[in-house]
């Protein structure tokens, strides 16, 4: 947290990173993860804290940001990059230059008293014990529960676990031992923020079925000061360009550029932030708008993908239209692709913004339009995710439409007997499975298919058949809960030998206590089959779980029982390194292999002559080859999205990951929700994940349902498209293209247009031949405007250039 702390650009050395020591730039670092994780030394952690592995990999791609030329070591035991896109993250870390990971347990032995040095000392596998010596050492500090932790457990009389976390209940992981009580974040136990994130909307989703009756009784709607008309004003331009901590600063001349708008037409003001969208930040926006008259503001900032909102909402505080505000993106079109060209960055920067202010001189004011909220939700895939969502949905008096593509509900769940922690799935799962079905408020639809979905945010119809026959629905919102697939083995002889099974396939003869597994004496388990790979570059983030909870299942049978796991990283995370400790005393033994040297299966016999499977694999402890005789080999084959899920994303609008799993609006700030307003995600569709996160998830879908249903009214863009009926000559080019259903050929054969369903893409004011269709907020005078002065400016330069050539 201190190094997170020297790259902030509010930090003690405004974002340069310096020794306090010395006030030295370092250039060689590293980091050493675990520090009071993984430990049952005193004062250590036994659990593993979570994060600390991808904030490290963050640090270190953040330092050669700040330094190319800085040479980065990781020292770490197992590498935990289990979330979604965290594998990738890793592999961008570790395939830049001049950084390393070394798996090794280190000592710091000495620190130079000249140069301020530290020396570490750590083992390889090929050169024994070796020691070097670093600028600086990051310590990857673990997380404790929170330091007041029994006296909120006291003043709020709930129980807390043997590490001081909050103790929670298997079925319900926000649910405390005390009724009405609810946990969100790190007080369940070590997790990242998207986690954090839905498990608080997920809380609060539950709070509001004791609340109900309640809802709406104390809520006040916000009122704006009145909205002048400035339409016949000449544009005064207020300009606000932000350093966005270092992300844009350390990049682009911020000073300079602040005295460049102020030579520009129409700008009347100009100034510079650390954080734009931070709260002072934002109302001194509002005030200077208000305070000079300000017709319209420019802000020089990030993407608008998430801060757009917050910006119009100052210009509507200021008391003029929010669509007299353009944002000018000088991040992730400039600073974050132009980070090694500085000078040239801050002349991009220039001409984003000179465009930016000319666009501002022409826009309009825009009037959006309230639609009413159909209270209604449709809840696809009825696994534990959905179950879940429909049921919290439901308590909270809005009617539910659950479809199931199978016969049964349950999904995948049905072939999981237990958890690691030691939920009774089948039990767990027959009570939720009546609590739904009992429930007045929910419809459940099996062997259900949907066909074809329309509509916008609180006006959705969705269309099917399922075994009762064809189906339409109405419905305000919809969360996409469709679950996963398991992958099916083409390795290691899986489908040639019955011997050969999957790890769920392992948990299901376990829990029927099959005689081929009571009389197996050797089990071999493989890790990371059909994942981190080149065709899936994920990780499956249950797997290791899972083989330790089929480990430990196993020796509870029989402890005499021979039980090998091999693996790439082990990542028990969070709460569940205890049970891998558990099982390594239980005399579990785990093998490291490597991807260049993977282990092979083969028919073969043992040392007494009796045919087995024969498993080799490299133990890096030993420096050689081991042959291990297996009666069953057990492997941890991915998790897959399902094969209905690229219709689905087609169906109602949404975008898949490149993994093939649906594609959050973004990964930590609104994890449950598409960019497609009224539609969110839950469960294993989302991502691979354990059960009690999935129903963190699925409680967090529907809170976040529940503030789009709580609402008589959704409000409705101004930016929509607009015919000029004497220029449209009825061809249907843009009827054709639009997705969205917005526009329609009338009697006349002249174009209507839906505002309602209308999204503002701009798709058929391309495909228009007279050019007889324009988009609000996107006129054809603002986007000439903007190229105008580029090329205006282009051809001074050239003039310039030219006489330069001359002379």
């Amino acid at each position: 947290m201190d190094f997170e702390r020297l790259l902030g650009a509010t930090g003690p050395y405004g974002g340069e990173i310096l020794r306090a020591s010395d006030k030295k730039h370092p250039h060689k670092l590293a980091w050493i993860q675990c520090v009071g994780s993984r430990q049952v030394i005193p004062g250590g952690n036994s659990y593993c804290s979570a994060v600390c592995c991808s904030y490290a990999q963050k640090h270190v791609i953040l330092t050669k940001d700040h330094d190319a030329e800085a040479e980065c070591t990781i020292f770490h035991n197992d590498i935990r990059s289990y979330g979604k896109d965290f594998e990738q993250f890793y592999t961008r870390a570790s395939s830049l230059p001049g950084v390393r990971f070394i798996r090794s347990y280190v000592s710091i032995t000495r620190e130079d008293p000249v140069t301020k040095n530290v020396t570490i000392r750590y083992s390889t596998p090929d050169e024994g014990i070796k020691e070097e010596e670093f600028d600086m050492v990051v310590l990857s500090i673990g997380l404790n529960p929170p330091l007041e932790a029994h006296k909120i457990a006291d003043t709020f009389g709930i129980e807390l676990t043997g590490h001081d976390f909050a103790k929670i209940s298997l079925t319900n992981p926000m649910e405390t031992t005390r009724p009405g009580i609810f946990v969100s974040g790190a007080f369940q136990g070590p997790i990242d923020i998207p986690e954090s994130v839905f498990s608080a909307s997920g809380a609060g989703s539950q709070c509001g079925e004791l609340l109900d009756y309640r809802r709406g009784n104390l809520s006040t709607e916000r009122v704006y000061p009145p909205e002048r008309d400035v339409s016949a004003e000449e544009p005064k331009i207020g300009v606000f360009v932000c350093h966005c901590g270092a992300n844009i600063s350390r990049v682009v001349d911020i000073p300079s550029t602040v005295e460049y708008c102020k030579t520009l037409p129409n700008v009347v003001f100009a100034t510079n932030q650390v954080f734009s969208c931070a709260t002072n930040s934002a109302q001194e926006i509002t005030d200077i708008t208000r305070d000079l008259g300000l017709n319209r503001v420019v802000i020089a900032a990030c993407s608008p993908r998430t801060l757009e909102p917050l910006f119009r909402d100052t210009v509507r505080e200021a008391g003029i239209n929010q669509y007299y505000f353009e944002f000018a993106n000088i991040r992730e079109h400039d600073s974050w692709v132009h980070a090694k060209e500085p000078e040239e960055a801050t002349k991009k920067a220039w001409d984003i913004i000179r465009m930016s202010v000319a666009r501002a001189a022409h826009l309009e004011a825009l009037q959006e339009f309230d639609l009413s909220v159909n209270k209604t939700a449709l809840v696809v895939g009825g696994g534990i995710a959905g179950m879940n969502a429909a049921l919290s949905i439901a308590k909270q008096g809005h009617p539910v439409h659950l479809i199931e593509k199978n016969a049964e509900l349950g999904g995948i769940s049905r072939r999981v007997h237990h958890t690691l922690e030691g939920l009774d799935v089948q039990a767990y799962l027959r009570e939720l499975i009546s609590q739904v079905y009992q429930h007045p408020m929910i419809r459940v639809y099996h062997k259900a298919t949907i066909t074809e979905a329309t509509g916008y945010v609180g006006n959705f119809v969705t269309r099917g058949v399922s075994e009762t026959g064809k189906f339409e629905i109405k419905h305000g919102a919809v969360v996409l809960a469709t679950g996963a697939e398991l992958y099916q083995p083409t390795e290691y002889m899986y489908g040639e030998d019955e011997r050969v099974v999957t790890h769920l396939e392992l948990d299901e003869l376990i829990a029927q206590q099959d005689e081929k597994v009571m009389n197996a004496q050797s089990i071999v388990m493989l890790q990371c089959v059909g994942c981190r790979n080149e065709d899936r570059k994920y990780c499956a983030r249950i797997c290791c779980s899972e083989a330790v909870k089929n480990a430990l299942s196993l020796k509870e049978q029989d402890p005499e029982k021979d039980v090998y796991i091999l693996f790439r990283d082990m990542r028990t995370y969070g709460l569940k390194e205890d049970f891998y400790r558990e099982a390594a005393d239980k005399e579990v033994r785990f093998i490291r292999w490597e991807p260049e040297d993977p282990p092979e299966v083969e028919v073969g016999e043992d040392d007494e002559g009796e045919e087995c499977l024969v498993v080799t694999v490299t133990d890096p402890v030993l420096g050689k080859k081991l042959e291990l005789y297996a009666n069953i080999v057990s492997l941890a084959a991915a998790i897959v999205p399902s094969a209905d899920t690229k219709e689905l994303a087609d169906l109602f609008k949404v975008v898949l990951s490149p993994d093939g799993f649906f594609k959050e609006a973004h990964v930590k700030l609104r994890p449950v929700e598409f960019a497609t307003e009224g539609v969110y995600l839950c469960g294993l569709a989302h991502y691979p994940k354990h059960i009690p996160e999935t129903i963190n998830q699925s409680y967090g879908a529907a809170g976040r349902v529940l503030t789009l249903l709580s609402r008589d009214t959704v409000v409705a863009s101004g930016s929509v498209c607009v015919v000029d009926e004497k220029k449209c000559m009825g061809c249907g080019a843009c009827v054709e293209v639009c997705t969205y259903g917005a526009l329609v050929l009338n009697k006349a054969k002249r174009v209507e247009v839906n505002p309602v369903l209308c999204k503002g893409c701009g798709l058929c004011n391309t495909k228009c031949p007279p050019g007889a269709i324009s988009l609000k907020h996107f006129t054809d005078q603002e986007i000439n405007s903007e190229i105008d002065v580029v090329i205006h400016e282009a051809d001074i330069l050239k003039e310039i250039d030219a006489a330069a050539d001359e002379v």
